[in-house]
């Protein structure tokens, strides 16, 4: 398949487009700067002024849209907000428009999106097939950018929307930061430790995205958690356990609000969901248990 990625150099970006050229597809990279092609891959020039990327393109067999500003890095202020939200709506935007013009159009689009289109819970169980009714800045963008991305469908594009869990990876994601407070030994439970974490390791996000893109039945919302989510102290303790540290020190939810600001929301509130319709479609996670993720992530070299 001839496949186009929107982020392809981003945390997420770098392995799928790994495992993409290990199973043998084309893979072409939309980036703001000029590079050469690498190991394979072409890098076409995009959202810069005067780049034309369908004049490179042509046709494309699939498109995956990763692209956006990281919701984990920076604080949140006002300013920041404002990019991680108007990234997302241009890239989306002028994915739009490039597939509009391509001779053969994608059978499938592919975009990222995120649980925090579920409504905070600490008692709900949240499905593909759960009520969406976000209240904070995190879920409105999620929704915003699922309604403008769901356009694709007009050009019968197969539409896909990955609804990534909190993702563990060493390079990026959200354990770094929550593992450093142990690698310090000063970890300990976060706000009231009853906060639910639905995780799932790197690894298995990259490989439920080769599943959707290879698999012609799957289409609207997917959620891209393992299915066993912990609670924050449960999950706080099992970090501990694995990197041979104390869990001892409790960080009160307001002191991750004085430090965090409104991004503190990432730890101190979260959402139980399952992931039912990779699951119910044969999906085999590799990670199913934090500690086994863990595990892997901390030991690897």
């Amino acid at each position: 398949m001839k496949i186009i990625i929107a982020g392809g150099s981003g945390f997420i970006g770098n392995k799928l487009t790994d495992l993409l050229m290990k199973q043998g597809h084309e893979v072409i990279i939309l980036t703001r700067k000029k590079r050469p092609p690498l190991s394979g891959v072409m890098y076409v020039e995009w959202l810069t002024e005067g780049a034309a990327p369908e004049n490179e393109i042509r046709d494309a067999d699939a498109v995956i849209n990763l692209a956006g500003v990281s919701i984990n890095d920076g604080r949140w202020t006002p300013e920041h907000q404002r990019k991680i939200y108007d990234s997302r709506m241009i890239a989306t935007d002028e994915l739009l428009r490039i597939i509009s013009t391509l001779r053969k159009k994608p059978s499938v689009f592919i975009n990222a999106s995120a649980i925090g289109i579920y409504p905070v819970s600490l008692d709900e169980v949240y499905t593909e097939e759960s009520k969406t009714m976000p209240n904070d800045f995190l879920g409105k963008t999620v929704l915003d950018w699922v309604h403008k991305a769901k356009q694709a469908e007009k050009s019968g594009a197969r539409t896909v929307f990955m609804r990534f869990g909190v993702v563990l990876g060493r390079e990026g994601g959200a354990l770094p930061l929550m593992a450093l407070p142990y690698k310090l030994f000063a970890g300990g439970t976060v706000g009231s430790g009853q906060q639910w974490v639905s995780w799932v390791h790197v690894t298995d996000i990259v490989r439920a995205i080769s599943f959707a893109l290879h698999n012609e039945q799957l289409q609207g919302p997917i959620n891209v958690t393992a299915p066993s989510p912990l609670r924050m102290k449960e999950f706080g303790k099992t970090i501990g356990s694995v990197l041979k540290r104390p869990h001892w020190f409790p960080v009160p939810s307001f002191a991750m609000k004085l430090a965090l600001g409104q991004k503190s929301k990432l730890v101190l509130e979260g959402q139980k969901v399952l992931p039912n319709v990779l699951m119910g479609e044969g999906f085999q996670f590799e990670f199913l248990e934090l500690e086994e993720a863990l595990i892997d992530l901390f030991n690897r070299k």
